[in-house]
């Protein structure tokens, strides 16, 4: 039953369409991250870049080099939009994409994590059998249809995002809407809503509505009678997200994926020549069916376990911040702090404060004053840096870090040697001081 319902063959129509949305969105986040700066900013003008921890090796190229990897995932995804080598193209940009999300995080998002897994199913996907210079190129590749499994992976993979973005707010500070109150407090200079963000009222639809359209959406666009009314909630729902907290293309990516909830006649329609295709009510069952099976089954169960992984670790996830990272755990806090880092030489025992600002930039240290993972990196960096100069040193930190409106509260042990703990990946690091309840 499960093989006779991946493998039906349906039109292809909307992943066709898809892949034009895709190729052009993920270009102008490429070229737009040239144009507005950010890759100057992050990758460039930083001294010191802060991987994914284990990822240290991969580091910016020097230089302009940058600009160039940019400019060239840019192109790539002006090749995917016209299917030319798709193939090549699409498995590249994934590979790239995924390279620059690895080498920095301080301007981390779950939406460049959405993107990264979303370039390797576009990869996968045979996205270039119509309507591309490839089938042109190669007319024995030209079709007009697709397995079912196809339109349900990304299906799926929505359904995933959206419900653990709707659980993850289900906490206090989401729920008495303080949250949003904060969030919507940097944008008061905005233009004409600035003022209008800014009444609580405003913050409990918000509120409310920021949970119930995440639970529902996907549900709800797939239910013919409420489909039309969630596509026209979604466009004031992404639209809002767009111009309130300006995410670069994920609004626009979240509205592209909705041409997999219509019929492929009516995207046919619309999009492509209003012709009507006929299709056989057939399955084909390919070689490899076992190995696409196997593949998107351990795919999706990574998938389901992954946002709930913060829960075996000690501690609240909102303090710590372990396990926060690729769980879809967006909007949920505001982090500030103060932090010094102390240097002591062992052959001596001497010890003098760090100047940060000889080592980072003003966004790198807002990270480094409120985030553990970033803290134990510098730690590291200092260590290794002094090492340069044949001095063996320890490092402590003394700080203290909010969340939300929550106290001020001491988040690492001052007395803990940074420079000689290793990091935990799978368990709680115990020099993170524990919360406390207010």
């Amino acid at each position: 039953m499960l093989n006779q319902f991946l493998f039906k063959k349906i039109d292809n129509a909307q992943l066709i369409v898809f892949r034009v949305f895709y190729g052009l969105l993920v270009s102008a986040e490429c070229y737009g991250a040239i144009a507005t700066g950010w890759v100057r900013k992050t990758l460039i003008e930083p001294k010191f870049t802060f991987s994914f921890i284990g990822f240290e090796w991969l580091q910016p190229l020097p230089g302009s080099g940058m600009y160039i990897y940019f400019a060239i995932m840019g192109t790539l995804g002006l090749l995917i939009t016209i299917g030319y080598k798709y193939r090549y193209s699409a498995f590249a940009f994934a590979i790239m994409w995924t390279a620059v999300y690895l080498m920095q995080k301080t301007s981390y998002n779950n939406h460049y994590y959405l993107l990264m897994l979303l370039a390797y199913i576009m990869a996968f996907f045979p996205a270039e059998r119509n309507y591309s210079l490839d089938a042109k190129r190669m007319p024995s590749l030209q079709s007009h249809t697709m397995p079912n499994w196809v339109r349900w992976t990304i299906i799926l993979q929505l359904f995933i995002v959206y419900t653990y973005a709707s659980v993850a707010k289900l906490y206090e500070d989401w729920l008495d809407f303080s949250i949003i109150e904060i969030l919507m407090k940097s944008k008061s200079d905005y233009y004409l809503i600035g003022e209008f963000l800014q009444h609580k009222w405003v913050h409990k639809i918000v509120g409310v509505f920021g949970i119930l359209f995440d639970l529902l959406i996907v549900p709800a666009l797939l239910w013919k009678p409420t489909r039309k009314l969630a596509f026209a909630f979604s466009i004031f729902f992404h639209l809002f997200n767009s111009i309130v907290f300006q995410i670069g293309i994920f609004p626009y990516l979240s509205l592209a994926f909705i041409v997999f909830f219509f019929p492929p006649q009516t995207i046919r329609n619309v999009f492509l020549r209003p012709k009507e295709i006929q299709i056989e009510n057939t399955r084909e069952y390919p070689d490899n069916k076992k190995w696409i099976v196997s593949a998107l089954s351990i795919y999706f169960i990574v998938q389901l376990l992954l946002p709930l992984r913060h829960h075996t670790f000690k501690d609240d996830v909102l303090w710590t911040e372990e396990g926060h990272r690729l769980s879809w755990r967006m909007m949920l806090r505001s982090r500030s702090g103060n932090i010094r880092f102390k240097v002591v030489n062992k052959q001596t025992n001497k010890g003098k404060y760090v100047d940060l600002d000889e080592y980072l930039t003003k966004k790198q240290r807002r990270k480094v004053a409120t985030y553990p993972d970033f803290i134990w990196q510098f730690a590291q960096h200092l260590k290794k840096e002094y090492a340069k100069n044949g001095e063996d040193i320890q490092v402590f930190v003394y700080g203290q870090v909010r969340v939300n409106n929550r106290k001020y509260q001491e988040l690492i042990d001052p007395k803990v040697d940074l420079a000689s703990v290793p990091w935990k990946h799978f368990s709680h690091n115990e020099w993170i001081r524990p919360s406390q309840k207010e």
